[in-house]
């Protein structure tokens, strides 16, 4: 029987650069989260956003022990994602957390292991994957508009050294467990995922081409200095997916240009995606038989630069319905997991055989306006 839903009561931990994306959407663009607070290590950075949105500043105890607070996302940086996504499961509350679920898969996987004894969701981003564009290609390639999907290919070059604006923001994609491959690689590999189901295995290289870099951008405010690299920066690796499709994945933050690139390649034509770390862009098709490609008009609504938030609606309308979560848990493990295999295999020299496995994402429904509401029911 279909029944009027209760909001999901949110607060966030951790109110860095990317909380902005998510409060600005969590709080206007969603009915069914009520987001109610947030707090960060640095007071000033919490009071800022709470007077942004119009919500309470509150310290990471108060967000804990409010008995209403039913999910509690945590944009810290990923280096405490650990730490903080554990104290707010042993406080009781669904966790969604910002990528990776951690810096290990022996963390990641005791985070689960918790979620599950208590009975608790976890929903962790990338929710690109989502977006208007990925979803796009989603449904072409489940329609058959390419025949069989036989290989993929995604290619993610840019320079961190390069980045960065008015705010020191990017330290941690030097640091254990925010190099390329778990701070943009991810995005690539669940829209992969999303797209062709999980993986059987992976083999890989990987190097730490420099052990630190220059800023050289001079709006950085850390121009002139250099930072330790202390995660792998160069990484090339082959997936085989459950489904028999075979791929690869380059990923690389020492190059001096952006090339982000995700083709599927069919018995029948050729997909060309959007960038993988944005919610829209273009969708190109080739058939067998044409000599050029042409874009697709999009079938999925959420294709504006700033949609994270949208993984959080999906994720308290999970827990409301009793459902699995398109980003959840397993699938954040099953990403992170790939990504430390094909490390791992470069310092081994062998294959390794995927220990997880993770449900294909269900596909929205298209058609679906920007302000995602789904029906609740009583089971």
């Amino acid at each position: 029987m279909l029944i009027p839903w209760k909001p999901v009561k949110v607060a966030l931990i951790g109110a860095g650069t990317i909380s902005g994306e998510y409060l600005n959407n969590m709080v206007h663009n969603f009915d069914i989260l009520d987001v109610v607070g947030c707090s960060d290590i640095i007071p000033e950075r919490s009071a800022a956003r709470a007077k942004e949105f119009g919500i309470r500043q509150m310290t990471n105890e108060e967000i804990l022990s409010d008995p209403e607070i039913e999910v509690v996302v945590n944009t810290t940086y990923p280096t405490a994602h650990y730490t903080v996504s554990k104290s707010i499961l042993e406080a009781g509350k669904h966790l969604y957390c910002e990528k990776p679920m951690s810096a290990t898969k022996e963390e990641a996987k005791e985070l689960l292991d918790m979620a599950r004894a208590k009975g608790l969701y976890i929903g962790n981003a990338p929710d690109t994957f989502l977006g208007g564009a990925a979803q796009t290609a989603r449904k072409l390639l489940d329609m058959g508009m390419i025949g069989t999907p036989i290989t993929a290919r995604a290619t993610l070059i840019r320079g961190y050294h390069l980045m960065g604006g008015a705010e020191e923001k990017l330290p941690f994609t030097f640091y254990p467990g925010g190099g390329i491959m778990f701070d943009v690689g991810c995005y690539y590999l669940v829209n992969l995922i999303n797209l062709l189901g999980p993986i059987k295995r992976v083999a890989g290289f990987s190097q730490t081409v420099s052990k630190e870099k220059l800023y050289v951008n001079p709006a950085h405010p850390q121009y002139g200095q250099t930072i330790p690299v202390q995660s792998p920066n160069n990484t090339l690796g082959a997936l085989e997916f459950a489904s028999g499709v075979l791929g690869t994945i380059t990923t690389t933050s020492e190059c001096f240009s952006e090339t982000p690139q995700l083709e599927i390649y069919g018995t029948e034509g050729t997909i060309v995606c959007a960038d993988p770390n944005c919610f829209g862009g273009e969708v190109l098709v080739r058939r067998t038989g044409n000599k050029e490609y042409f874009p697709v008009q999009l079938t999925h609504a959420y294709t504006d630069p700033n949609c994270r938030g949208i993984g959080v609606a999906d994720f308290a309308y999970a827990i409301r319905n009793g459902r699995k979560a398109r980003a959840d848990a397993e699938l954040a493990y099953h990403f992170l997991e790939a990504t430390v295999g094909m490390i791992e295999s470069g310092e081994t020299g062998r294959y390794y055989e995927m220990q997880s496995s993770c449900e294909r994402p269900a596909a929205l429904a298209s058609g679906i306006t920007t302000g995602y509401t789904e029906y609740v029911f009583n089971h």
